[in-house]
Protein backbone atom coordinates (compact mmCIF):
# COMPACT_ATOMS: atom_id res chain seq x y z
CA UNK A 1 0.00 0.00 0.00
CA UNK A 2 1.37 3.41 -1.00
CA UNK A 3 1.91 6.33 1.33
CA UNK A 4 -0.79 8.23 -0.55
CA UNK A 5 -3.30 5.41 0.00
CA UNK A 6 -2.54 5.35 3.71
CA UNK A 7 -3.10 9.07 3.99
CA UNK A 8 -6.31 9.21 1.96
CA UNK A 9 -7.81 6.35 3.95
CA UNK A 10 -8.43 9.05 6.58
CA UNK A 11 -11.30 10.32 4.39
CA UNK A 12 -14.55 8.36 4.46
CA UNK A 13 -15.76 7.60 0.93
CA UNK A 14 -18.24 10.24 -0.24
CA UNK A 15 -20.83 7.72 -1.45
CA UNK A 16 -20.50 5.66 1.73
CA UNK A 17 -21.27 8.40 4.26
CA UNK A 18 -21.58 11.91 2.84
CA UNK A 19 -21.84 13.61 6.22
CA UNK A 20 -18.71 11.94 7.59
CA UNK A 21 -16.87 12.57 4.31
CA UNK A 22 -17.62 16.27 4.69
CA UNK A 23 -16.40 16.39 8.29
CA UNK A 24 -13.26 14.43 7.38
CA UNK A 25 -12.31 16.94 4.68
CA UNK A 26 -12.99 19.96 6.90
CA UNK A 27 -10.62 18.57 9.54
CA UNK A 28 -8.01 16.75 7.43
CA UNK A 29 -7.57 19.64 5.00
CA UNK A 30 -7.04 21.84 8.07
CA UNK A 31 -9.80 24.28 7.24
CA UNK A 32 -11.05 24.64 10.79
CA UNK A 33 -10.97 23.09 14.26
CA UNK A 34 -13.57 22.75 16.96
CA UNK A 35 -13.30 25.36 19.70
CA UNK A 36 -13.91 25.24 23.47
CA UNK A 37 -17.17 27.16 22.85
CA UNK A 38 -20.07 24.97 21.76
CA UNK A 39 -20.98 25.47 18.13
CA UNK A 40 -18.09 27.84 17.40
CA UNK A 41 -15.25 26.97 15.05
CA UNK A 42 -11.64 28.06 14.81
CA UNK A 43 -10.84 29.06 11.25
CA UNK A 44 -7.36 27.72 10.61
CA UNK A 45 -4.96 29.57 8.26
CA UNK A 46 -5.91 27.58 5.16
CA UNK A 47 -9.65 27.92 5.81
CA UNK A 48 -9.23 31.61 6.50
CA UNK A 49 -7.17 32.03 3.33
CA UNK A 50 -10.09 30.65 1.31
CA UNK A 51 -12.46 33.05 3.10
CA UNK A 52 -10.05 35.90 2.33
CA UNK A 53 -10.18 35.03 -1.37
CA UNK A 54 -14.00 35.06 -1.27
CA UNK A 55 -14.10 38.36 0.59
CA UNK A 56 -11.53 39.97 -1.70
CA UNK A 57 -13.45 38.97 -4.83
CA UNK A 58 -16.83 40.13 -3.57
CA UNK A 59 -15.47 43.27 -1.91
CA UNK A 60 -14.02 44.30 -5.27
CA UNK A 61 -17.42 43.78 -6.91
CA UNK A 62 -19.05 45.94 -4.25
CA UNK A 63 -16.53 48.74 -4.64
CA UNK A 64 -17.00 48.70 -8.41
CA UNK A 65 -20.74 49.28 -7.86
CA UNK A 66 -20.24 52.19 -5.47
CA UNK A 67 -20.60 50.47 -2.09
CA UNK A 68 -18.59 51.54 0.96
CA UNK A 69 -17.46 49.47 3.95
CA UNK A 70 -18.35 50.51 7.48
CA UNK A 71 -18.14 48.90 10.93
CA UNK A 72 -21.06 48.75 13.34
CA UNK A 73 -20.96 47.80 17.05
CA UNK A 74 -21.08 44.21 18.23
CA UNK A 75 -23.88 44.96 20.73
CA UNK A 76 -27.49 46.03 20.16
CA UNK A 77 -29.62 47.50 22.98
CA UNK A 78 -32.79 45.50 23.56
CA UNK A 79 -34.97 48.59 23.02
CA UNK A 80 -33.46 49.06 19.55
CA UNK A 81 -34.06 45.44 18.55
CA UNK A 82 -37.71 45.74 19.66
CA UNK A 83 -38.51 48.58 17.25
CA UNK A 84 -39.39 46.38 14.27
CA UNK A 85 -41.92 43.74 15.40
CA UNK A 86 -41.51 41.12 12.68
CA UNK A 87 -37.74 41.42 12.82
CA UNK A 88 -37.43 40.84 16.57
CA UNK A 89 -39.92 37.95 16.49
CA UNK A 90 -37.93 36.29 13.73
CA UNK A 91 -34.64 36.45 15.60
CA UNK A 92 -35.78 36.12 19.25
CA UNK A 93 -35.16 32.34 19.52
CA UNK A 94 -31.57 32.73 18.26
CA UNK A 95 -30.22 35.74 20.12
CA UNK A 96 -27.54 35.71 22.80
CA UNK A 97 -27.95 38.23 25.62
CA UNK A 98 -25.42 40.19 27.67
CA UNK A 99 -26.89 40.96 31.10
CA UNK A 100 -23.85 41.94 33.13
CA UNK A 101 -20.75 44.06 32.53
CA UNK A 102 -17.96 43.50 35.06
CA UNK A 103 -19.63 43.50 38.49
CA UNK A 104 -22.59 45.54 37.31
CA UNK A 105 -25.95 44.14 36.21
CA UNK A 106 -26.94 46.08 33.10
CA UNK A 107 -30.02 48.30 33.28
CA UNK A 108 -30.83 47.24 29.71
CA UNK A 109 -29.92 43.92 28.18
CA UNK A 110 -27.66 43.90 25.13
CA UNK A 111 -27.93 41.52 22.20
CA UNK A 112 -24.79 40.18 20.54
CA UNK A 113 -25.66 41.03 16.94
CA UNK A 114 -27.41 38.27 14.99
CA UNK A 115 -27.62 40.81 12.12
CA UNK A 116 -27.31 44.58 12.07
CA UNK A 117 -30.46 46.02 10.47
CA UNK A 118 -31.44 47.91 13.63
CA UNK A 119 -27.98 49.46 14.06
CA UNK A 120 -27.91 50.67 10.47
CA UNK A 121 -31.44 52.02 10.78
CA UNK A 122 -30.56 54.03 13.88
CA UNK A 123 -27.51 55.41 12.09
CA UNK A 124 -29.46 56.28 8.94
CA UNK A 125 -32.13 58.05 11.01
CA UNK A 126 -29.39 60.36 12.32
CA UNK A 127 -27.41 60.92 9.12
CA UNK A 128 -29.96 61.06 6.27
CA UNK A 129 -31.61 64.47 5.83
CA UNK A 130 -31.97 65.26 2.13
CA UNK A 131 -32.39 63.49 -1.19
CA UNK A 132 -28.77 64.51 -1.78
CA UNK A 133 -27.73 62.01 0.93
CA UNK A 134 -29.16 59.08 -1.04
CA UNK A 135 -28.54 56.38 -1.85
CA UNK A 136 -26.54 55.06 1.10
CA UNK A 137 -24.71 51.95 -0.09
CA UNK A 138 -23.07 50.47 3.01
CA UNK A 139 -21.56 47.06 3.72
CA UNK A 140 -19.70 45.54 6.62
CA UNK A 141 -17.53 42.44 7.05
CA UNK A 142 -17.91 40.95 10.51
CA UNK A 143 -19.02 37.94 12.52
CA UNK A 144 -22.48 37.47 14.01
CA UNK A 145 -23.95 35.14 16.65
CA UNK A 146 -27.09 33.01 16.37
CA UNK A 147 -27.69 30.46 19.11
CA UNK A 148 -28.11 27.35 16.97
CA UNK A 149 -29.33 24.09 18.50
CA UNK A 150 -27.50 21.86 16.02
CA UNK A 151 -24.22 22.93 14.45
CA UNK A 152 -21.87 21.76 11.70
CA UNK A 153 -18.59 23.39 10.66
CA UNK A 154 -19.20 26.19 8.13
CA UNK A 155 -22.78 25.15 7.40
CA UNK A 156 -24.40 26.16 10.69
CA UNK A 157 -22.36 27.57 13.55
CA UNK A 158 -23.20 29.71 16.57
CA UNK A 159 -20.77 32.38 15.40
CA UNK A 160 -20.07 32.78 11.70
CA UNK A 161 -18.34 35.22 9.37
CA UNK A 162 -20.15 37.17 6.70
CA UNK A 163 -20.75 40.42 4.93
CA UNK A 164 -24.00 42.27 5.45
CA UNK A 165 -25.01 45.06 3.14
CA UNK A 166 -27.57 47.67 4.20
CA UNK A 167 -28.72 50.33 1.78
CA UNK A 168 -31.16 53.24 1.82
CA UNK A 169 -32.81 54.69 -1.30
CA UNK A 170 -35.12 57.52 -2.27
CA UNK A 171 -37.81 55.30 -3.78
CA UNK A 172 -39.06 51.78 -4.31
CA UNK A 173 -37.72 51.45 -7.86
CA UNK A 174 -34.14 52.26 -6.83
CA UNK A 175 -34.28 49.90 -3.84
CA UNK A 176 -35.70 47.07 -5.93
CA UNK A 177 -33.02 47.61 -8.54
CA UNK A 178 -30.38 47.35 -5.80
CA UNK A 179 -31.93 44.12 -4.48
CA UNK A 180 -31.65 42.45 -7.88
CA UNK A 181 -28.23 43.96 -8.67
CA UNK A 182 -26.79 42.32 -5.56
CA UNK A 183 -28.50 39.02 -6.36
CA UNK A 184 -26.76 39.09 -9.75
CA UNK A 185 -23.42 39.86 -8.05
CA UNK A 186 -23.83 36.82 -5.81
CA UNK A 187 -24.51 34.63 -8.84
CA UNK A 188 -21.46 36.12 -10.55
CA UNK A 189 -19.27 35.42 -7.51
CA UNK A 190 -20.39 31.80 -7.29
CA UNK A 191 -20.09 31.04 -10.98
CA UNK A 192 -17.11 33.14 -12.08
CA UNK A 193 -14.95 32.75 -8.96
CA UNK A 194 -16.14 29.62 -7.14
CA UNK A 195 -17.21 27.61 -10.23
CA UNK A 196 -20.56 26.86 -8.55
CA UNK A 197 -23.73 27.22 -10.66
CA UNK A 198 -26.75 28.66 -8.85
CA UNK A 199 -30.47 29.16 -9.40
CA UNK A 200 -31.89 32.62 -8.70
CA UNK A 201 -35.40 33.05 -7.34
CA UNK A 202 -37.68 34.54 -4.70
CA UNK A 203 -38.28 33.00 -1.29
CA UNK A 204 -41.82 32.19 -0.16
CA UNK A 205 -43.52 34.31 2.49
CA UNK A 206 -42.76 31.61 5.05
CA UNK A 207 -39.07 31.41 4.14
CA UNK A 208 -38.34 35.12 3.67
CA UNK A 209 -36.17 37.19 6.02
CA UNK A 210 -37.84 38.52 9.16
CA UNK A 211 -39.03 42.06 8.42
CA UNK A 212 -38.51 41.93 4.64
CA UNK A 213 -41.23 42.42 2.05
CA UNK A 214 -39.40 40.12 -0.36
CA UNK A 215 -36.33 37.89 -0.11
CA UNK A 216 -34.40 36.69 -3.14
CA UNK A 217 -31.94 33.82 -3.06
CA UNK A 218 -29.25 32.02 -4.98
CA UNK A 219 -29.60 28.28 -4.41
CA UNK A 220 -26.78 25.82 -5.08
CA UNK A 221 -27.00 22.04 -5.35
CA UNK A 222 -24.53 19.94 -3.39
CA UNK A 223 -23.06 16.67 -4.64
CA UNK A 224 -25.65 14.67 -2.69
CA UNK A 225 -28.54 16.55 -4.32
CA UNK A 226 -29.38 18.71 -1.32
CA UNK A 227 -29.77 22.47 -1.61
CA UNK A 228 -27.70 25.15 0.05
CA UNK A 229 -29.05 28.68 0.40
CA UNK A 230 -25.90 30.32 -0.89
CA UNK A 231 -26.74 34.02 -0.34
CA UNK A 232 -29.83 36.21 0.02
CA UNK A 233 -30.91 39.73 -0.94
CA UNK A 234 -33.87 41.41 0.75
CA UNK A 235 -36.20 44.24 -0.24
CA UNK A 236 -37.58 45.99 2.86
CA UNK A 237 -39.76 48.68 1.37
CA UNK A 238 -40.26 51.47 3.93
CA UNK A 239 -41.24 49.27 6.90
CA UNK A 240 -37.99 49.69 8.79
CA UNK A 241 -37.86 53.37 7.82
CA UNK A 242 -41.26 53.99 9.44
CA UNK A 243 -40.30 52.04 12.56
CA UNK A 244 -37.06 53.99 12.95
CA UNK A 245 -38.28 57.31 11.49
CA UNK A 246 -35.74 57.40 8.65
CA UNK A 247 -36.91 60.33 6.54
CA UNK A 248 -35.48 62.71 3.97
CA UNK A 249 -36.62 65.89 2.26
CA UNK A 250 -37.19 65.25 -1.45
CA UNK A 251 -36.58 67.67 -4.36
CA UNK A 252 -40.01 69.22 -3.82
CA UNK A 253 -39.19 69.81 -0.14
CA UNK A 254 -41.63 67.07 0.94
CA UNK A 255 -40.68 64.70 3.77
CA UNK A 256 -40.45 61.07 2.61
CA UNK A 257 -39.45 57.71 4.12
CA UNK A 258 -36.50 55.92 2.55
CA UNK A 259 -36.76 52.45 1.00
CA UNK A 260 -34.20 49.91 2.16
CA UNK A 261 -32.45 46.66 1.29
CA UNK A 262 -30.14 44.25 3.05
CA UNK A 263 -28.19 41.28 1.77
CA UNK A 264 -25.64 38.75 2.98
CA UNK A 265 -23.11 36.06 2.07
CA UNK A 266 -21.47 34.01 4.81
CA UNK A 267 -18.66 31.56 5.50
CA UNK A 268 -21.14 28.74 4.85
CA UNK A 269 -20.10 29.33 1.23
CA UNK A 270 -16.93 27.37 2.10
CA UNK A 271 -19.10 24.43 3.14
CA UNK A 272 -20.87 24.68 -0.20
CA UNK A 273 -17.55 24.77 -2.01
CA UNK A 274 -16.52 21.51 -0.34
CA UNK A 275 -19.80 19.74 -1.06
CA UNK A 276 -19.97 20.80 -4.71
CA UNK A 277 -16.36 20.17 -5.73
CA UNK A 278 -14.73 17.80 -3.21
CA UNK A 279 -13.96 14.15 -3.94
CA UNK A 280 -12.61 11.12 -2.08
CA UNK A 281 -9.09 12.58 -2.13
CA UNK A 282 -10.17 15.82 -0.44
CA UNK A 283 -10.80 19.35 -1.61
CA UNK A 284 -10.83 20.49 -5.22
CA UNK A 285 -10.50 24.25 -5.35
CA UNK A 286 -11.27 26.33 -8.44
CA UNK A 287 -8.14 28.25 -9.51
CA UNK A 288 -9.59 31.75 -9.12
CA UNK A 289 -10.36 31.02 -5.47
CA UNK A 290 -7.48 28.77 -4.41
CA UNK A 291 -5.02 30.39 -1.95
CA UNK A 292 -2.30 28.40 -3.73
CA UNK A 293 -2.97 27.90 -7.43
CA UNK A 294 0.20 25.97 -8.24
CA UNK A 295 2.52 23.84 -6.13
CA UNK A 296 5.94 22.94 -7.50
CA UNK A 297 7.31 19.62 -6.25
CA UNK A 298 11.03 19.10 -6.93
CA UNK A 299 11.81 15.40 -7.56
CA UNK A 300 15.19 14.02 -6.41
CA UNK A 301 15.94 17.23 -4.58
CA UNK A 302 19.37 15.98 -3.51
CA UNK A 303 20.61 16.07 -7.07
CA UNK A 304 22.48 19.11 -8.24
CA UNK A 305 20.45 21.86 -9.89
CA UNK A 306 16.96 20.53 -9.07
CA UNK A 307 16.12 23.08 -6.40
CA UNK A 308 17.63 25.87 -8.49
CA UNK A 309 15.44 24.89 -11.46
CA UNK A 310 12.39 24.70 -9.20
CA UNK A 311 13.13 28.22 -7.97
CA UNK A 312 13.58 29.43 -11.55
CA UNK A 313 10.23 27.84 -12.47
CA UNK A 314 8.56 29.65 -9.59
CA UNK A 315 10.04 32.95 -10.84
CA UNK A 316 8.55 32.32 -14.28
CA UNK A 317 5.14 31.85 -12.65
CA UNK A 318 5.31 34.88 -10.36
CA UNK A 319 1.98 36.23 -11.67
CA UNK A 320 0.24 33.28 -9.98
CA UNK A 321 -0.15 32.17 -6.35
CA UNK A 322 2.59 29.55 -6.35
CA UNK A 323 4.75 27.77 -3.79
CA UNK A 324 7.56 25.22 -3.79
CA UNK A 325 7.29 22.16 -1.56
CA UNK A 326 10.93 21.44 -0.70
CA UNK A 327 10.07 19.67 2.56
CA UNK A 328 11.76 16.35 3.35
CA UNK A 329 8.52 14.34 3.03
CA UNK A 330 8.33 11.51 0.51
CA UNK A 331 6.87 12.55 -2.87
CA UNK A 332 3.80 10.36 -2.37
CA UNK A 333 2.99 12.12 0.88
CA UNK A 334 3.43 15.50 -0.78
CA UNK A 335 1.14 14.58 -3.66
CA UNK A 336 -1.57 13.34 -1.28
CA UNK A 337 -1.30 16.41 0.92
CA UNK A 338 -1.64 18.86 -1.95
CA UNK A 339 -4.53 16.88 -3.39
CA UNK A 340 -6.21 16.92 0.02
CA UNK A 341 -5.89 20.71 0.06
CA UNK A 342 -7.30 20.98 -3.45
CA UNK A 343 -4.42 22.85 -5.09
CA UNK A 344 -5.55 23.11 -8.74
CA UNK A 345 -2.22 22.39 -10.45
CA UNK A 346 0.89 20.45 -9.41
CA UNK A 347 4.13 20.83 -11.34
CA UNK A 348 6.77 18.14 -10.84
CA UNK A 349 10.34 18.79 -11.93
CA UNK A 350 13.32 16.46 -11.65
CA UNK A 351 16.63 15.76 -13.43
CA UNK A 352 15.04 14.04 -16.44
CA UNK A 353 12.51 16.86 -16.87
CA UNK A 354 15.26 19.47 -16.65
CA UNK A 355 17.26 17.65 -19.31
CA UNK A 356 14.23 17.72 -21.61
CA UNK A 357 13.33 21.35 -20.78
CA UNK A 358 9.91 20.39 -19.41
CA UNK A 359 7.99 19.81 -16.20
CA UNK A 360 5.13 17.42 -15.50
CA UNK A 361 1.77 19.11 -14.87
CA UNK A 362 -0.93 17.26 -12.92
CA UNK A 363 -4.47 18.67 -12.79
CA UNK A 364 -6.35 18.29 -9.51
CA UNK A 365 -9.79 18.35 -11.15
CA UNK A 366 -9.22 15.43 -13.54
CA UNK A 367 -5.89 13.90 -12.50
CA UNK A 368 -4.72 14.38 -16.10
CA UNK A 369 -0.93 14.56 -16.56
CA UNK A 370 0.93 16.35 -19.32
CA UNK A 371 4.41 17.63 -20.03
CA UNK A 372 4.74 21.39 -20.32
CA UNK A 373 7.76 23.07 -21.96
CA UNK A 374 9.53 25.39 -19.54
CA UNK A 375 9.84 27.94 -22.32
CA UNK A 376 6.73 30.12 -22.32
CA UNK A 377 5.20 28.13 -19.46
CA UNK A 378 3.35 31.07 -17.88
CA UNK A 379 1.05 31.41 -20.89
CA UNK A 380 0.26 27.69 -20.95
CA UNK A 381 -0.36 27.60 -17.20
CA UNK A 382 -2.77 30.55 -17.48
CA UNK A 383 -4.70 28.61 -20.14
CA UNK A 384 -4.69 25.47 -18.00
CA UNK A 385 -6.06 27.27 -14.95
CA UNK A 386 -8.89 28.73 -17.03
CA UNK A 387 -9.59 25.26 -18.44
CA UNK A 388 -9.76 23.84 -14.92
CA UNK A 389 -12.23 26.53 -13.82
CA UNK A 390 -14.46 25.97 -16.83
CA UNK A 391 -14.34 22.19 -16.42
CA UNK A 392 -15.29 22.39 -12.74
CA UNK A 393 -18.14 24.80 -13.47
CA UNK A 394 -19.44 22.68 -16.33
CA UNK A 395 -19.20 19.49 -14.28
CA UNK A 396 -21.25 21.08 -11.48
CA UNK A 397 -23.71 22.60 -13.96
CA UNK A 398 -24.34 19.25 -15.63
CA UNK A 399 -24.98 17.69 -12.22
CA UNK A 400 -27.41 20.50 -11.35
CA UNK A 401 -29.27 20.19 -14.64
CA UNK A 402 -29.46 16.40 -14.55
CA UNK A 403 -31.01 16.39 -11.07
CA UNK A 404 -34.01 18.60 -11.73
CA UNK A 405 -37.40 16.94 -12.03
CA UNK A 406 -41.03 17.89 -12.59
CA UNK A 407 -43.92 16.61 -10.48
CA UNK A 408 -47.47 16.71 -11.83
CA UNK A 409 -49.25 15.41 -8.71
CA UNK A 410 -48.75 14.73 -5.01
CA UNK A 411 -47.86 11.05 -5.36
CA UNK A 412 -45.25 11.82 -8.01
CA UNK A 413 -43.89 14.68 -5.89
CA UNK A 414 -43.45 12.49 -2.81
CA UNK A 415 -41.81 9.74 -4.84
CA UNK A 416 -39.32 12.14 -6.40
CA UNK A 417 -38.40 13.75 -3.07
CA UNK A 418 -37.92 10.33 -1.47
CA UNK A 419 -36.00 8.63 -4.26
CA UNK A 420 -34.41 11.23 -6.54
CA UNK A 421 -31.97 13.55 -4.76
CA UNK A 422 -32.18 16.95 -6.39
CA UNK A 423 -34.67 19.75 -7.09
CA UNK A 424 -38.33 19.16 -7.90
CA UNK A 425 -40.23 21.75 -9.93
CA UNK A 426 -43.90 21.80 -8.97
CA UNK A 427 -46.80 24.25 -9.09
CA UNK A 428 -48.12 25.63 -5.83
CA UNK A 429 -51.19 27.58 -4.73
CA UNK A 430 -49.13 29.79 -2.42
CA UNK A 431 -50.94 28.62 0.74
CA UNK A 432 -48.60 28.16 3.70
CA UNK A 433 -50.62 25.10 4.79
CA UNK A 434 -49.55 23.29 1.61
CA UNK A 435 -45.97 24.41 2.12
CA UNK A 436 -46.00 23.07 5.67
CA UNK A 437 -47.52 19.78 4.53
CA UNK A 438 -44.61 19.33 2.12
CA UNK A 439 -42.13 19.87 4.94
CA UNK A 440 -43.96 17.69 7.46
CA UNK A 441 -44.47 14.74 5.12
CA UNK A 442 -41.32 14.86 2.96
CA UNK A 443 -38.82 17.06 4.92
CA UNK A 444 -38.39 19.11 1.73
CA UNK A 445 -38.84 22.89 1.69
CA UNK A 446 -39.57 25.47 -0.97
CA UNK A 447 -36.17 26.65 -2.14
CA UNK A 448 -37.40 29.48 -4.32
CA UNK A 449 -40.18 30.70 -6.59
CA UNK A 450 -39.20 31.20 -10.21
CA UNK A 451 -40.82 33.14 -13.03
CA UNK A 452 -43.26 30.99 -14.95
CA UNK A 453 -45.43 31.02 -18.01
CA UNK A 454 -49.23 31.47 -17.89
CA UNK A 455 -50.55 29.64 -14.81
CA UNK A 456 -54.22 29.71 -15.81
CA UNK A 457 -54.53 25.93 -16.21
CA UNK A 458 -52.00 24.88 -13.55
CA UNK A 459 -52.94 23.38 -10.20
CA UNK A 460 -51.16 23.04 -6.87
CA UNK A 461 -49.23 19.79 -6.51
CA UNK A 462 -50.46 19.48 -2.92
CA UNK A 463 -54.15 20.47 -2.90
CA UNK A 464 -55.12 20.73 -6.60
CA UNK A 465 -56.34 24.32 -6.17
CA UNK A 466 -55.35 26.83 -8.89
CA UNK A 467 -51.60 27.47 -8.84
CA UNK A 468 -50.12 30.90 -8.21
CA UNK A 469 -46.45 29.96 -8.47
CA UNK A 470 -43.95 27.57 -9.94
CA UNK A 471 -41.62 26.64 -7.09
CA UNK A 472 -38.46 24.61 -6.71
CA UNK A 473 -38.53 22.20 -3.79
CA UNK A 474 -35.81 20.12 -2.21
CA UNK A 475 -34.11 18.94 0.95
CA UNK A 476 -31.54 21.39 2.22
CA UNK A 477 -28.66 22.06 4.58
Amino acid sequence: MSNKEKRVEAITARDENFSQWYTDIVLKAELCSYSPVRGCMILRPYGYAIWERITAAFDQMLKETGHENVAMPLFIPESLLQKEKDHVEGFAPEVAWVTQGGDEVLAERLVIRPTSETLFCAHYAETIESWRDLPKLYNQWCSVVRWEKTTRPFLRTTEFFWQEGHTAHADEADAREETMRILDLYAKLYEEVMAVPVIKGRKSEKEKFAGALETYTVEAMMHDGKALQAATSHYFGDGFAKAFDITYTDKDNVLQHVHQTSWGLSSRSIGGLIMVHGDDDGLRLPPRLAPVQIVIVPVAMHKEGVLDEAAALKDKLSQFRVKIDDSDKMPGWKFAEHEMKGIPLRLEIGPRDIAKGVCLAVRRDTGEKQELPLEGIAERVAELLDEIHEHMLQEARERLESRQYEAANWAEFCDLIANKPGFVHAYWCGDVACEEKVKDETTATSRCIIESEDLSDKTCVVCDDPAKHLAIWGKAY
